[in-house]
């Protein structure tokens, strides 16, 4: 037992320093050092407030503790055995580390989607997803500005990732830190997609700032999180998205053609 704290703190350390790190990184460089410079690339106009900040950074170290406590659980010795699990780095090729990465996102974007769309029930808002929702113009610092309850669920995805496909260590670290930088960009309140990203076919696949941004100022559609395929597939993806996107690329770049 002691053993299963000493990992649970050593996680919960590196989880928030994760955290602190990245956010902190965009934070500083977007609403601090090239503010100014990058206001053409801001969604909202409307400026966030210091309180705003702190309470996300409350919450989002609350929940990195326990997103640590479900991970090292994930790992220990009351799952692992009954999971795909594998300690050994050549137990499997080494291209399969980037491979599973890869599709725990595509797991993962599946899992979130639809817990998304669980926490946003009428009996459910208001006591749990609210506090994410408090930030109707987010910023890196909400990333995982989440409810106790809500946490757990977000955490839950490792659980289920074990047991649908072998997952090294390194897999799970590297799976965490993708999720985190992707999620830290959706929350950034800043779009930095290039130019050209709406003319490409992976416009029509992949989330931006502008779409997750959406979601925290209407509330409803656009509940996925990488991808914006459920979301089209449930009819859930909100129309003035694409309108969106465009008006905030004609400001940074002028006219597009489409």
């Amino acid at each position: 037992m002691k053993t299963f704290f000493t990992y649970v703190f050593s996680e919960a350390v590196l989880t928030l320093l994760r955290y602190y790190i990245i956010a902190g990184i965009a934070f500083f460089v977007f609403y601090k050092l090239l503010a100014a410079k990058l206001f053409k690339n801001k969604i909202q106009e409307k400026q966030a407030k210091k309180k705003d900040f702190a309470r996300e950074i409350l919450h989002s170290s609350m929940s990195s503790l326990i997103l640590a406590t479900v991970a090292i659980f994930a790992f220990s010795d009351f799952v692992r055995p009954y999971s795909f699990i594998y300690m050994e780095l050549d137990a499997y090729p080494l291209w399969w580390i980037p491979i599973s990465v890869a599709l725990a996102l595509v797991v993962h974007d599946t899992y979130f989607y639809w817990m998304h769309r669980i926490l946003h029930h009428d009996k459910l808002f208001n006591f749990t997803h609210l506090v994410h929702h408090k930030s109707t113009n987010p910023s890196p610092w909400t990333a995982y500005s989440f409810h106790v309850l809500e946490a757990f669920a977000e955490g839950g995805v490792v659980l289920v990732l074990v047991f649908v496909m072998p997952m090294h260590p390194l897999s799970v670290m590297l799976f965490s830190l993708s999720s985190l930088l992707i999620n830290v960009y959706g929350h950034l309140g800043y779009e930095i997609m290039p130019k050209n990203f709406r003319k490409s076919f992976l416009f029509e696949i992949l989330n931006t700032s502008t779409y997750h941004n959406l979601h925290h100022s209407k509330f409803k559609g656009n509940y996925g999180l990488y991808f914006r395929v459920w979301d089209r597939m449930m009819g859930t993806e909100n129309p003035q998205y694409v309108t969106s996107y465009d008006k905030i690329q004609e400001k940074r770049f002028g006219k597009v053609d489409n």
